[in-house]
Formats: C-alpha cells, sequence, structure tokens
C-alpha cells in the first residue's frame, strides 16, 4: 500500500475525491485502495454526506472495515447510521473481536442485537464472550485471533498452518501452545519455527515459563505486566488455565492513553468531563459537582481568616501575604500528589516503601521551603523594612511547604490503601487542605509575634 508523503497527500486526496465526484468507480478504487487506512480515513473525513454515501456503495464491507477501525466511536456512530445492519454486520465479521465489542459495548441494547442477530454466527459468539467480561478488565479488552498449536506438532506442519490462519490472526509473531484441554502449556515464537528443523516437533523448541494473565485481571495490571516483561502480546488464560484470547500491544497504548486522560481528570477534579466533544451543558453538568463541593471547602478556608480577624486588624499589612502562603502550599502539596500518583501507577512505589517516598517528599519541601525562606526574607525586610515581618512569612512559608509535601503524598497513598483509584486525591482537594494548614501556621505565627510586629 502507499504511504503518502506530506508534499504529495493533499494533491493526491483531491485527485481521489475528484474520480469519487466524477463517480469513476473503477478508478477510485484502484487509487484508494492502495493508500495506507491512515491516509484512507484522512480523506473519509473530507468527504461530504454524499460522498460518503458513494463511497460506501464502491467499497465493499470487508474493506471498509480498516478505516472503521480507525475512528473513535463517536464517529462509528454517525457513521453507523448512514450503513444498513447487513452492511455493518459484514463490515464487524471482519474486525478483530476487541475492536469489535468495543463498538457494539458502546450501542443501544436493540441496536447491538440486530447487528449482532445479522453476524456470523462464530463472529457474533466471539463478541458476545467479550461483552460479558467485567469492564476494563484482560477479558474485555482481548482479542480472540490468535494461533495456538498443539505440542506434538511438526514444525513444517505449524508453518503450514500459520500460512493459512496468519492473515486472519491479530499476530503472527508468538503461536501459544495448548494440550488437548486447551490449557496453556507454552509458547513458541515465529523465529524458533524459522531455524528449527521441519520435522521438529514443537514440544522441543518451546518455551515452558509462559507470562500469562488472567481474564479478571484489571486492565492497568495487564498493561504493567506487557510493559515489563517488553511482549508484543499476553496470552489470558481463565482459572483453570484455559487459553481464550491475548492483549496485543497496541491496545496497552489505548490503555495507557485512556488510564492516563482519567487520572488526569481526577487530579483536575474534571474526571468525565475531559472529552472535548462534549457540549458545553454537559462539560458544566459534570465539572460542577466539584466545584460546589470545592466552594464548600474554600468556606473553610474563610473561616479560618475570620477567627484571626483580630490580628488583620491591627497588622493590616499581613494580608497581603495570605495569597503567598495559600499558593505556594498549595502548589507544593500538588506536587507531590503528582509524583506520588505517578509512582504508584508505574509500581515504582512498592521499590521505594512508604517510609522512604514520605521522607523523600518531607526532605524536599524542607529544603524548597528553605529556599523560599531566604528569598523572602532578603525581600521583605528591603521593601517592608520590618524584619520580624520578614522572619513570621519566612518561617510560615517554610513549615507550610515541609507539611504540604507530606500532605500531597500522604493523601494518595491513603486512598490506594482503601483500594480506590489514588489519583482520586486530586489537586483542588489538595491544595484546599494546605491552604488551611499554611493559613493556620502563619497567622498562629502571627498573633504569637503579634507585639513584635
Amino acid at each position: 500500500m502507499k504511504k503518502l508523503d506530506s508534499r504529495s497527500r493533499q494533491e493526491y486526496a483531491e485527485h481521489v475525491i475528484d474520480l469519487l465526484q466524477k463517480e469513476d468507480e473503477a478508478q477510485f478504487r484502484d487509487q484508494f485502495l492502495e493508500l495506507h487506512p491512515t491516509d484512507q480515513l484522512s480523506i473519509f473525513h473530507t468527504l461530504n454526506q454524499t460522498e460518503r454515501k458513494r463511497l460506501y456503495a464502491y467499497l465493499q464491507p470487508q474493506e471498509f472495515a480498516e478505516i472503521f477501525q480507525g475512528m473513535e466511536f463517536l464517529e462509528q456512530e454517525w457513521v453507523s447510521r448512514e450503513l444498513n445492519d447487513n452492511y455493518i454486520a459484514d463490515m464487524l465479521n471482519d474486525m478483530y473481536s476487541d475492536d469489535v465489542a468495543d463498538f457494539l459495548g458502546e450501542l443501544p441494547e436493540e441496536k447491538r442485537s440486530s447487528i449482532l442477530t445479522a453476524m456470523d454466527k462464530e463472529e457474533a459468539a466471539d463478541a458476545k464472550e467479550l461483552l460479558s467480561y467485567p469492564e476494563e478488565t484482560a477479558g474485555a479488552i482481548m482479542t480472540k485471533e490468535f494461533l495456538a498449536v498443539k505440542a506434538d506438532n511438526r514444525v513444517s506442519d505449524v508453518i503450514e498452518f500459520l500460512r493459512k490462519e496468519g492473515p486472519d490472526a491479530e499476530t503472527v509473531y508468538y503461536l501459544y501452545v495448548t494440550n488437548q484441554e486447551d490449557q496453556l502449556v507454552g509458547v513458541v515464537s515465529l523465529r524458533d519455527l524459522i531455524v528449527s528443523p521441519t520435522e521438529e516437533k514443537v514440544e522441543n523448541i518451546m518455551g515452558t515459563r509462559v507470562v500469562s494473565t488472567k481474564v479478571t485481571t484489571d486492565q492497568e495490571e495487564v498493561a504493567s505486566l506487557i510493559q515489563r516483561y517488553d511482549l508484543l502480546a499476553a496470552p489470558v488464560v481463565t482459572d483453570d488455565g484455559a487459553l481464550v484470547g491475548i492483549v496485543t500491544v497496541d491496545d496497552v497504548i489505548d490503555i495507557i492513553e485512556e488510564e492516563v486522560t482519567e487520572d488526569i481528570g481526577e487530579i483536575s477534579a474534571t474526571r468525565g468531563a475531559t472529552d472535548v466533544n462534549l457540549s458545553a451543558f454537559q462539560a458544566a453538568k459534570k465539572r460542577a459537582p466539584w466545584i460546589i463541593l470545592l466552594m464548600f471547602f474554600g468556606m473553610i478556608t474563610a473561616g479560618v481568616i475570620d477567627q484571626f480577624e483580630g490580628t488583620l486588624e491591627e497588622i493590616v499589612i499581613l494580608a497581603a501575604f495570605i495569597p503567598l502562603i495559600m499558593d505556594s502550599a498549595g502548589n507544593t502539596g500538588t506536587q507531590s500528589l503528582a509524583v506520588v500518583v505517578r509512582s504508584l501507577a508505574t509500581g515504582s512505589f512498592e521499590k521505594k516503601g512508604l517510609w522512604q517516598t514520605i521522607r523523600r517528599e518531607f526532605s524536599t519541601g524542607v529544603l524548597i521551603g528553605l529556599s523560599c525562606a531566604i528569598v523572602l526574607v532578603g525581600l521583605i525586610t528591603i521593601l517592608y523594612g520590618n524584619l520580624v515581618l520578614a522572619g513570621v512569612v519566612a518561617v510560615s512559608i517554610f513549615l507550610s511547604l515541609s507539611i504540604a509535601t507530606v500532605t500531597g503524598a500522604l493523601f494518595p497513598l491513603i486512598i490506594n490503601k482503601l483500594k480506590l483509584d489514588p489519583a482520586i486525591a486530586s489537586g483542588p482537594f489538595v491544595t484546599t487542605v494546605n491552604d488551611i494548614l499554611g493559613l493556620l501556621i502563619y497567622f498562629t505565627i502571627a498573633t504569637s509575634l503579634l507585639m513584635y510586629l
């Protein structure tokens, strides 16, 4: 297939679209089907409804399947409205089972049942199996298009089998070896097959220490497993060891993107609202509860300031440094939060341990706080000519930042211990808590030294 370069892409696309508009089916098919599916999808995005309908008529469902697989669900959904169920069913029959399940799983029950009825029985059964597993588990994201052989097969027989079944498999670099009960007992690579004598049996060249995962394993753990062992695919087995599918590295890339998006939503208190395709009303509906909740937390901050109203009335200049104390403590805590959430996600936290992590974050806070304190003593003394005021602000910053790093680190660790997503200890919550602590430290020190200010 031809891959367009950046200079000819637009020119070639215009040529292909022109053939479609002229209803030159033969030339259009010849030019369009030479392209990489990514380039086909780019051209598809430029078509109007009339041109799209003509494209559906010119392409077989199996040919359109590769374009459809590259779309996001929202785009797949509106494209499916332009197609009849039989066309959709034929197209899905030629797609990998995990992609089929991802699409069908988002459809209304009635539409899903109609399409499944029109699909081939075997393909429909695979899709139904994947849909039966809990979301975000290995079973739900695996594909059924894998290659399995028996231990007593000869290399020549396996290579012949590979020639027949390979085109329909998602990956041919690993072949999994099963026993008579379809239990996973080994794995053999394509390289091993190529370099082995044709009469050699698979059992003599296969590896028996197979890295596999259960159907109920969380998708994040599956992604971590594939990353840790540098696998192109990981076999998925049932509790009794039966091989039922594989999770490939391209699925892992999607998982990582999905989990990072989810974590960003949690940390920024925009969970479920990070999709730019949401309308303003939908985004506001998802984000407003967080803002309202944080607004109530903000009332606590206001209450702290109110408790020290007498101190502020006597030394009004103290109010000028409230934003500095709050922002510095909140920002430092959020940094620690991000570090710990990331270490939990990558598994590096287990290597460091709780106390080493807390000690490191506290030490970091102490050093940052000390640096800020030294700078503030000089600046405030020069600008305001009050060494005691400079000392109050500097000590407050030092203590606030030291404590803020510990708070930011502890929040996600406690939540992780409760078996919840550590990212739920979102930045705004940690920031608000550290704002309150920072103000308490600041006004407590200022009040105790009030006679010297």
